[in-house]
């Protein structure tokens, strides 16, 4: 009925009807006809397109002018052509996101059965902390790490349980540890100094077997990381350097909780930007080092340019746009060299 229209020389249809939303049209379309429909509108027999309201106008009473040609099927979703009868909605192990929602509620799908969240332990630990809404006298600082890192679980589809802040005293530590074995993962930050790391690494060894596999990695920031597995349980030592802890979250906790999850421990692609280096970054061979950058556009390039400063310095973390990696068999990267940049979240 379309074929060959154009402004110039227009076809001429009668409206015969108008297609209530929702109803399934009575009248069948004959040739020379149409009839009014509105987005998500069934089709009436004898109908193979739509075209749209803007490429028409009025003409006499119950009668346009369409201005352009439409194709079979143009402007119409056949039955069954986004999801089909027997087909899966989704893999298994899928992440269930806003979009896979809305698929599951439109294929009347209202329940199904879905991986538990793995519940975290989180223990801070500290002679010189105190809580967030202390006020911190000489030589104490305010806890921090419980709450970030309960943010960055809850981000990672964990379920964050801070169960407190230890003096760096054995019996509190392990009080808490082993109130710990009762979840899926724990986490437990601090422990500065060497004595406090071999401390906590002792405790830990307590928890089951087989204990500590891991004390101490060649990375900056974050060397003494100490990793666990007791009965079961993984654990993870987090410096208690705020910007350390971060790093360390984000290179083996956030892969383990994937894994947990049933997704791979790394995803298939990260939010990254590639970008020109505005200074020389030093770098030791043997180590992998972590450097927080900031993205600055400039005559039509992004540069980064590191953010300097202390493993202390929260700070640092605010300021930066995202990180980029050295690995441990490069000694640094040199000013102008492009590098890959992971955006943080």
């Amino acid at each position: 009925d379309t074929f060959g229209a154009s402004e110039g020389l227009p076809a001429y249809l009668t409206v015969t009807a108008e297609i209530p939303m929702g109803k399934v049209p009575e009248r069948p379309l004959r040739p020379g006809e149409a009839q009014k429909i509105a987005t998500g509108g069934v089709l009436p027999e004898g109908a193979d397109a739509v075209v749209m309201v803007e490429h028409t106008e009025p003409s006499a009473p119950g009668e346009i002018a369409v201005l352009r040609p439409v194709s079979p099927g143009e402007n119409v979703m056949q039955r069954g052509e986004d999801c089909r009868a027997g087909e899966p909605l989704l893999p298994a192990g899928q992440l269930v996101r806003a979009q896979e929602a809305a698929l599951l509620a439109h294929a009347g799908v209202h329940a199904l059965d879905v991986v538990r969240r793995p519940r975290v332990a989180i223990i801070s630990t500290g002679d010189e902390l105190v809580s967030p809404e202390e006020t911190p006298g000489p030589g104490q600082i305010r806890e921090s790490n419980g709450q970030a890192l309960s943010a960055l679980v809850l981000r990672d589809g964990g379920e964050p349980h801070y169960l407190g802040l230890a003096r760096d005293d054995e019996r509190e530590i392990l009080a808490l540890l082993r109130q710990g074995m009762a979840y899926d993962v724990i986490l437990i930050s601090g422990g500065s100094s060497v004595g406090a790391r071999d401390l906590t690494a002792r405790l830990i060894d307590q928890l089951g077997r087989p204990g500590v596999l891991v004390h101490g990695v060649q990375l900056k920031p974050g060397k003494p990381t100490i990793l666990a597995v007791c009965d079961g349980v993984p654990v993870v030592g987090l410096p208690g350097h705020p910007v350390s802890a971060q790093v360390v979250y984000g290179l083996f906790v956030a892969p383990l909780l994937r894994q947990v999850q049933g997704l791979p421990p790394e995803p298939e692609f990260r939010p990254t930007v590639r970008a020109r280096l505005t200074k020389n970054v030093a770098s030791a061979a043997g180590r992998t080092d972590v450097i927080r950058v900031r993205l600055i556009r400039k005559d039509g390039e992004v540069w980064a340019e590191p953010v300097h400063g202390k493993s202390g310095l929260i700070s640092t973390l605010v300021r930066a746009d995202g990180v980029l990696v050295i690995p441990s068999p490069r000694e640094g990267l040199l000013a102008g060299e492009t590098v890959e940049v992971e955006v943080l979240g």
